[in-house]
């Protein structure tokens, strides 16, 4: 049978001995990744969401490698549960990855050719890493082609493109000062094609399945914000669902690694966590279905690996302007004063003094995005800060 020939994904796995129960637990768990955004979703049960995914043919999957370290391969088959790795690559139809196939050389051309040939202007393209565009992108090849003629060709015949990780989207790693490569994300080098950037150093791999699927059962994408991020995944800060969250607006900080307030699971804010302005679920939806697997669950501050212009922008231990939320006044105020961040910045938007009203300000914001907590707020914070000044004033005047 050839590539082009794809038997429907129910078929495809009772053929391969998935049951039943355990198609429906990854189809929860899709649903748990993706509860709002994805038309597929929207179904009330899972069961219903198994049904429709069941009636798709496998989606043909193209997963192209240039500069990266592999980890976003791995995170898709490093799950806690093999079984689980093994149901998501019978779910899709993995036809040409460097890393996975045994094939090398000739062959492996071979493949990548006979891949592209049968499903032509079907298949998703799936890149890891950056692309090299200096110098023509001299600096790496695959079947002696420039890498950037590579990724344009195999795109140029594909339905659609998911930049997987932050290097694929941004540039990432390979893209920092000096940057001799001129390495840069996909949609710098992609043009006329659909493209999806997954960022995250790695990226949660329902994400990406979430994705796919929602192309091939619902024949459209997801929702995604102005990064052509998905919006299921990306729309909120991490710092919403932080579960340090309540020391930060009881204004208990950890200063130092290892000191009594780290020691004790303290907001690590002031030691440069980037959770206030890094759009991911990180907080919500753990890797590899293990509680605390992320950096903030092992005491070290998130580095905002989902965001273009902090990971390899900022310093590791430079703080970040705090936009939307500070400790109530209670408490001491948060100052954003690393780096070149001044607190002028930070206080257009109440930063220097803002109060909301903790636990129960976060309650009620717990299904809103952070663009619009912020239309809400903005007005209340600057008017509060109004007042913090008028105090200050009179104070100063006695």
């Amino acid at each position: 049978m050839s590539t082009g020939e794809k038997e429907t994904i129910a078929a495809h796995l009772e053929k391969s001995g998935v049951s039943r129960r355990t198609f429906l637990e990854l189809c929860t768990k899709l649903m748990i990744a993706a509860p709002v955004g994805l038309s597929l979703t929207r179904k009330a049960t899972a069961a219903q969401v198994a049904r429709i995914i069941g009636k798709a043919r496998r989606p043909s999957v193209i997963w192209l490698h240039f500069q990266d370290c592999t980890g976003c391969t791995e995170t898709l088959l490093r799950t806690s549960a093999p079984d689980v790795a093994h149901l998501i690559l019978d779910v899709i139809s993995l036809d040409y990855h460097e890393t996975l196939m045994a094939a090398s050389g000739a062959q492996a051309e071979a493949a990548l050719k006979s891949a592209i040939e049968d499903n032509a202007g079907k298949y998703v393209l799936v890149v890891e890493g950056a692309i090299p565009a200096n110098d023509n992108g001299v600096f790496m090849e695959l079947a002696s082609k420039p890498a950037i003629q590579a990724a344009k060709e195999v795109a140029s015949q594909a339905a659609a493109v998911i930049a997987i990780g932050s290097c694929a989207s941004w540039g990432g790693v390979p893209s920092a000062d000096p940057n001799p490569t001129g390495a840069v994300g996909v949609d710098s080098v992609v043009e006329g094609k659909p493209i999806i950037n997954l960022p995250g150093c790695p990226p949660n791999p329902y994400n990406l399945l979430a994705v796919v699927l929602e192309y091939v059962t619902m024949n459209r994408l997801p929702e995604m914000d102005a990064y052509n991020r998905p919006k299921f995944a990306y729309e909120r800060v991490i710092h919403e669902n932080c579960p340090r969250r309540a020391h930060f607006d009881a204004g208990r900080f950890a200063t130092a690694f290892g000191d009594e307030g780290h020691r004790k699971g303290w907001c690590l804010y002031k030691l440069g966590c980037k959770g206030p302005v890094t759009h991911a679920a990180c907080s919500t939806r753990h890797f590899n279905e293990v509680p605390g697997v992320w950096p903030i669950g092992t005491g070290v501050p998130c580095l905002g690996c989902t965001e273009k212009n902090v990971v390899w922008k900022m310093g590791t231990f430079e703080t970040v302007p705090i936009h939307l939320a500070t400790p109530p006044e209670t408490y001491p105020p948060i100052y954003s004063t690393a780096g070149g961040l001044k607190v002028g910045a930070a206080a257009l938007v109440g930063a220097i003094a803002g109060a909301v009203g903790g636990a129960a300000w976060v309650a009620s914001q717990r299904f809103q995005s952070s663009t619009e907590a912020g239309v809400e707020r903005i007005s209340a914070d600057i008017a509060h800060a109004e007042k913090l000044k008028a105090k200050l004033n009179g104070k100063k005047e006695d």
